[in-house]
């Protein structure tokens, strides 16, 4: 039987005993003075309590004795490298890289920009900032310079660490000068830039601001110096994380030190169901905030061992990359993308890669990041023989909303839901005069006020900011700007974002269910539903469906029957009318589908190539389909 309703209902009765109760779990140089606080208006957990986060994932674990556990596993296909680092190495390696640090000036407080590829080293920063109490602040590398410059003008860091390349599995990317590009465009000034010098690519170094990565640690070593871990307040930040794609003043999300310690503890044991010892891994990117909660923080919180994985699902070298990863390193549990086992299953849709190795180990796979189709999760659970586990969160929450509790015992999965409010969220499902809406019918989700550990406090230097995008519409609640409904269970369903509500004739209908009976059709991978203005209607949707490797019927004949499969599964309501069969659909780097850029073309209107995009020259191919039927031209 699962614990999942006497837990939640213990937080409801009593949010701060029971948050209280799970802060045993972490460390604290200082005990809080309140569990929850509201200070100058803002909601504040752990107030007057001090801790360090570095210390929480690698030194009490060597403390505690179990230094030789292994802690970090780096594996890259598109190299060849693997190593991997053990508690007592990882402390070595944080413990001198922040040595090196506070030689070049970095104090607690300061902001320390990380610019890298998914190597080690960029753990490794990260953790030596915490270690000294600064801020640190990751942008995906390989973003254009003046969205870094952006960032850097409002994160204002003494130092930026970056390495001399990134590597995708079909080029290199040099860092360096996209860096000195964007240095040059910024108002703020760097006092230094610390590179760390891959063997593909040599980054010169400019004489006064650049150090070498290697060299500055050797000195470290040369005279014994290593950092020790500073004590922030509960209530300072961690590290500000950029919202993707955005332009003009950027939006940093910020992350307190001890509400995000507590939730990332709590998740791993009654979420995950992760054990100190076990391997988890989180196939994203260091620079999105799953890399940041998942990559980094809880599972090292935890005791357990992280994966740092520099390739893809397929392509380094297949459909099996996945596979082979998780019985090489015996992983308990793999979080990822739902797209990523859209692009599995489209190459591989047999699952003969999958048969090909030793999964034994494996137990759970857990997706989130975009909503999971249930074609998708039926396929990967028929595929795996595992549970699949759909969760809903956000770079502003840093944890998850809603999930299916496994370390709390499952409840039953229902297909299409992430299931059921996490302890901390209280979920409603809004009309626009800010009304609960009746079961089952569609509405904004939102979260009543307070929001539990972890969740962002404010935006970084912009409260006023804060207040507007979050809290303003509905006051009392925040608002994720996805919309869904809930079920009589209690399951919520995520449609869409409130933006992909098409109004077609008066009906308010979700792109996401669309998509869903799209995604249904035997010959199709992947679906993205766009609404486009319409002078009779007011909106109407188009389809785009990506067919699965090895089909070679007419792409007109696929095209009908699904505008078929709408009419029949959702109605004539749904005025869909258009289908268009494309190789790929436009991507961020972290696989979710940019439909509003989609929108844009198809209403050609002007827009900015977002700095995300995996790879800007499907936006052609984009434009070429909707032209070929009447669209956009």
């Amino acid at each position: 039987m699962s614990r999942y309703h006497e837990t939640y209902a213990a937080w409801k009765q009593d949010p701060a005993g029971f948050w209280a109760e799970a802060a045993k779990g972490i460390d604290w140089e200082t005990p809080w003075t309140d569990v929850y606080a509201k200070v100058e208006g803002l909601d504040r957990w752990f107030v007057g309590a001090e801790l360090n986060t570095c210390w929480n994932a690698v030194d009490r674990h060597v403390k505690a004795g179990h230094g030789g556990r292994l802690a970090v596993i780096y594996d890259s296909p598109v190299t060849g490298a693997k190593a991997q680092y053990t508690y007592n190495q990882l402390l070595d390696e944080v413990a001198t890289l922040a040595a090196a640090l506070e030689d070049l000036g970095v104090r607690k407080g300061d902001r320390v920009i990380l610019y890298m590829p998914m190597i080690p080293q960029a753990l490794f920063a990260m953790l030596a900032c915490a270690r000294l109490g600064a801020v640190h602040s990751v942008v995906f590398g390989g973003f254009a310079p003046p969205e870094l410059a952006t960032r850097i003008n409002d994160a204002k860091p003494r130092a930026i660490m970056t390495a001399s390349c990134g590597i995708e599995p079909n080029r290199v990317i040099p860092y360096k000068p996209l860096l000195d590009q964007a240095l040059d465009i910024a108002a703020h000034k760097v006092e230094a830039c610390v590179v760390f010098q891959r063997g593909q690519v040599a980054a010169e170094l400019k004489t006064g601001r650049d150090h070498d990565w290697d060299g500055i640690c050797r000195v470290a070593r040369g005279f014994g110096r290593k950092a020790g871990c500073v004590p922030v307040k509960a209530t300072d930040p961690l590290y500000i994380l950029y919202t993707s794609g955005t332009t003009g003043q950027p939006k940093g999300v910020v992350r307190d030190n001890g509400g995000h310690a507590v939730a990332m503890k709590w998740s791993m044991d009654n979420i995950y169901n992760i054990k100190p010892g076990e391997v988890f891994w989180a196939a994203s990117d260091v620079g999105w905030v799953v890399g940041h909660s998942y990559i980094v923080y809880a599972p090292l919180i935890q005791g357990a061992a992280t994966i740092v994985f520099e390739g893809k699902p397929v392509g380094t070298p297949d459909a099996g990359a996945f596979w082979r990863v998780i019985a090489e390193y015996r992983v308990s549990a793999l979080f990822t993308a739902p797209t990523a086992f859209r692009a599995i299953r489209k190459e591989d849709p047999e699952g003969h890669f999958i048969r090909k190795y030793d999964l034994t180990a494996f137990r759970t796979l857990f997706l989130a990041g975009e909503r999971a189709d249930p074609e998708t999760v039926k396929w990967a659970e028929e595929m795996l023989k595992v549970p699949v586990i759909d969760h809903w969160w956000q770079t502003e929450t840093g944890w998850t909303i809603a999930g299916n509790p496994v370390g709390l015992g499952m409840l039953p999965v229902k297909h299409g839901s992430p299931s059921v409010a996490m302890p901390g969220y209280d979920i409603r499902v809004l009309d626009e005069g800010g009304h609960e809406v009746p079961r089952g019918k569609l509405g904004a989700i939102c979260v009543k006020l307070p929001l539990p550990p972890s969740c962002l406090p404010t935006l970084w230097n912009n409260d006023g900011r804060f207040r507007k995008s979050y809290l303003s519409h509905f006051p009392g609640y925040y608002e994720t700007a996805d919309a869904g409904y809930m079920d009589e269970d209690g399951y919520l369903y995520i449609m869409a974002r409130t933006d992909d509500i098409i109004n077609v004739a008066g009906h308010r209908l979700s792109t996401g269910g669309m998509e869903e009976v799209l995604a249904g059709h035997p010959n199709v991978a992947e679906t993205a539903v766009i609404g486009i203005a319409d002078p009779l209607k007011g909106q109407v949707p188009v389809g785009f469906v990506v067919l699965k490797s090895g089909v070679a019927r007419p792409a007109a004949e696929i095209e009908a029957e699904c505008v078929t499969r709408i009419r029949d599964k959702i109605g004539a309501v749904a005025a869909l009318k258009t289908v268009v069969v494309v190789p790929r659909l436009p991507k961020t780097r972290s696989g979710k589908i940019l439909r509003a850029t989609m929108r844009k073309i198809a209403g050609r209107e002007e827009f900015k190539t977002p700095a995300t995009i995996d790879d800007p020259a499907i936006l052609d191919e984009i434009r070429a389909a909707l032209a070929s039927k009447g669209i956009g031209v």
